[in-house]
């Protein structure tokens, strides 16, 4: 089962994310901090992250770049309202070779589906095939 990390200091958002994924075939988890998204991404070794950009304490920028040390490859979403605030340090980051994908805040549950599903297929079909 492909495990969804969901890392957003908004409860709202959180909750939005977790019902629109609630009907798949997901392992969900979710984390109201960078910090917290960082110990749950070592204990889950998620398929994917939803990451937001603006939160106290660490912002989205600083926990994509530990995420990329604990989960080297991991597709991650950028969902935020603030790309523009954010727009040289994720260039500075995207030139480090750290890859993720925008997506703009607010998300239709669809929308979200979309990425998720999108997202963990294009995964599966780019897997190495397994050697005996």
């Amino acid at each position: 089962m492909k495990r969804i990390l969901i890392i957003d200091d908004d409860a709202s958002v959180r909750e939005t994310f977790l019902a629109a994924l609630a009907d798949r075939n997901y392992d969900l988890a979710a984390a109201e901090s960078g910090a917290a998204g960082l110990e749950s991404a070592r204990q889950i070794r998620p398929d994917l992250v939803f990451l937001d950009l603006k939160m106290p304490t660490m912002s989205g920028v600083e926990a994509l770049k530990r995420l990329h040390d604990i989960c080297p490859g991991v597709p991650v979403y950028i969902v935020t309202a603030f790309y523009g605030e954010f727009l040289k340090p994720l260039k500075d980051v995207r030139n480090r070779g750290i890859s993720f994908d925008l997506a703009r805040k607010p998300l239709t549950l669809a929308e979200i589906r979309a990425i998720a599903d999108g997202a963990l297929k294009q995964s599966i079909d780019t897997a190495p095939p397994h050697r005996h």
